[in-house]
């Protein structure tokens, strides 16, 4: 054998006992993926906080918003629609933080 190759014959065939362990090694990954309930459940729980969802509302529907009423504008010919449609996503962004408060935030598995 050279030195860089793995003390294995590839010829043997694999230990029973190696094959049990992988099989249980399995199993225990399966088990505290269900028990935790994923690698990144912690970074996922920041995700669906309610004050997430407020933050990204307040911020996504007035640029959006404007941006539809820049392209609106410009295809139109009226430049200054950017700004109507801009209070337009700040209506809608009020309205939907208000359907948030009025239901409250979904209990999860976490507790959020």
């Amino acid at each position: 054998m050279a030195e860089d190759e793995p003390q294995e014959d590839p010829g043997l065939p694999r230990d029973a006992r190696l094959e049990t362990l992988d099989e249980r090694l399995d199993q225990a990954r399966q088990a505290e993926a269900r028990r935790t309930g994923g690698a990144d459940a912690k970074q996922a729980a920041y995700y669906k906080s309610p004050a997430y969802r407020v933050l990204s509302v307040l911020i996504a529907y007035p640029a959006g918003s404007a941006l539809i009423g820049y392209a609106i504008g410009r295809a139109v010919g009226k430049p200054a629609l950017w700004v109507v449609m801009l209070f337009v996503g700040f209506g809608l962004a009020i309205w939907e933080v208000y359907k948030l408060s009025v239901t409250g935030p979904k209990q999860g598995p976490e507790g959020l």
